[in-house]
């Protein structure tokens, strides 16, 4: 078992040819999870015994199962997902004894798929952040250096996919929440497109933002994943009814003649320079592929965070309202002082919500109130659709487009803590995927001198995934980084 690469297409193998059980593989993982959870801290729970009677299942009743394409493969599950029954508190204190009544729809299809879940991995509290250090379990550590963040609000799911304590997890994706993580561990981060992946029994931050959407190791199995988590979901209002393609055929994928758009107004203000020089190298190998690029303008792409900053905290206002003490979640003790509901309404809050949490609520609130609706959180939905506008025009001409994930490789514990602006500028690659529903995905794309992963981001038309995942799995083929292992080798 040391010398695998611990894929999902590996495993699945091993345990369909029946050179290892589905129990071996989950003990193997669960060990791996406690050994180096003092380091990284990157779940919030983890499900020993539950994991360990599923992959028993399979291991009684192998061929009930074995054209399952997660068959017996450990997963983990961001802890913003519900999971029936089992600890889900979107890592807050206010919903540190939630326990839902009922699975997520990606759950559900997981598990159907054949798939082990191991447990809950941190993240940003409700997915607010960038670094996973808004955690009311603490921060997540970045395993190729636990002194950096590994980026948010999905850290925790990256960490642990980087780390080799699972082979894959979900994780939800509202403003580049999968993305970068994925670039600052050194993993396979894939937003789909807004609709194509059921959003229900996903703890609400952003409705018309949000997006649930697989973290691995290699493009491909990404592919395994999404197509396994998507499809039409009665559910969930906004999920399409569009028939799921069929990723694996792609594989392996030739990209001659695909035209790859390059935004090149918006790197001129990219001022890391082995950012840019990944960027240029990732490039220049799609271009030996065959791929033409094709310089597109968009515009409007500047007032992406800004736009993001209003419309993401306004739906965040209005969804947070939810947590008061009464239906369910914390309820701040009672006292002499606390006489009423309104008392009692602003007592849970105040000790249930962290900093962040209650930054995004009061901008959001803000945004909404009267007299102020017009000026912001209007004037952002319409600078949101000349946002979308842009990318229309540009897939016009282009099947792809092709930006560095991140601005700069992962920062420092600390580093962004005390500055919030500093933090929200590092979204500037990613949130116009949300803003607009376009699937985009952060495929690895080399190290910095110090050796902190650096990502390539890839956006696609509306529901072609395919062709994005066609591309970096090309790209993946000439840059095999994900091959690279960070500070713990498998033991």
């Amino acid at each position: 078992m040391k010398d695998w690469d611990w894929t999902i297409a590996r495993l699945r193998a091993a345990i369909v040819a029946k050179e290892v059980k589905a129990a071996d593989i989950c003990d193997h993982f669960l060990k791996r999870i406690s050994t180096l959870a003092p380091e990284l801290n990157a779940f919030t729970a983890v499900f020993e015994e539950t994991a360990r009677a599923r992959a028993e299942e399979i291991d009684r009743q192998p061929d009930t199962w074995r054209d399952q394409p997660l068959l017996g493969v450990p997963v983990a599950v961001k802890d913003v997902i519900c999971t029936r029954g089992t600890h889900t508190t979107g890592a807050s204190r206010i919903l540190s004894r939630f326990r839902p009544p009922y699975d997520a729809t990606v759950v559900k299809r997981l598990q159907d798929a054949g798939a082990v879940i191991v447990g809950k991995t941190n993240c940003d509290e409700f997915a607010m952040g960038s670094s996973t250090e808004h955690s009311a379990y603490g921060p997540t550590h970045n395993p190729w250096s636990v002194a950096h963040t590994p980026g948010g609000s999905s850290g925790g799911s990256a960490a642990a996919v980087s780390a080799r304590l699972c082979p894959a997890s979900v994780a939800s994706d509202t403003g580049g929440s999968i993305r970068q993580p994925a670039a600052f561990c050194g993993v396979v981060g894939l937003k789909p497109t807004y609709g194509r992946v059921s959003r229900y029994g996903l703890l609400a931050f952003a409705s018309s933002l949000d997006q649930i959407g697989p973290m691995t190791l290699t493009v491909a199995d990404a592919a395994t994943v999404f197509q396994v988590i998507a499809g039409n979901d009665p559910f969930d209002a906004t999920s399409v009814s569009l028939e799921v393609p069929d990723a694996q055929s792609i594989f392996p994928g030739e990209i001659a003649g695909l035209r790859i758009g390059v935004p090149r107004p918006v790197l001129e203000g990219l001022n890391n320079d082995e950012v840019r020089q990944a960027f240029d190298t990732a490039l220049e190998i799609l271009v030996e592929r065959g791929a033409i690029l094709v310089d597109v303008q968009l515009p409007h792409i500047e007032y992406a965070v800004p736009v993001y900053y209003l419309v993401a905290p306004a739906e965040a206002s209005s969804n947070l309202a939810r947590y008061d003490g009464v239906r369910y979640g914390l309820r701040a003790a009672s006292n002499h002082d606390q006489a009423d509901l309104q008392t009692m309404y602003k007592r849970t809050r105040d000790e249930g919500f962290g900093p962040e949490v209650k930054r995004r609520i009061m901008l959001g609130t803000y945004a909404l109130s009267a007299g102020y609706y017009d000026a912001y959180y209007l004037k952002a939905q319409r600078i949101r659709s000349l946002i979308k506008k842009d990318y229309e025009y540009a897939f016009e001409t282009v099947e792809a487009i092709a930006m560095p994930t991140t601005p700069e490789p992962a920062f420092r514990i600390g580093e962004h803590i005390d500055d919030p602006l500093a933090m929200y500028l590092g979204d500037i690659f990613t949130v116009s995927a949300n803003l607009t529903g376009l699937p985009a995905l952060s495929v690895p794309a080399g190290f910095t001198s110090t050796r902190l992963p650096l990502g390539l981001q890839l956006m696609g038309r509306p529901f072609d995934e395919v062709t994005l995942l066609k591309i970096a799995e090309v790209y993946e083929r000439e840059s095999p980084w994900w091959r690279e292992q960070p500070f713990k080798q498998m033991p």
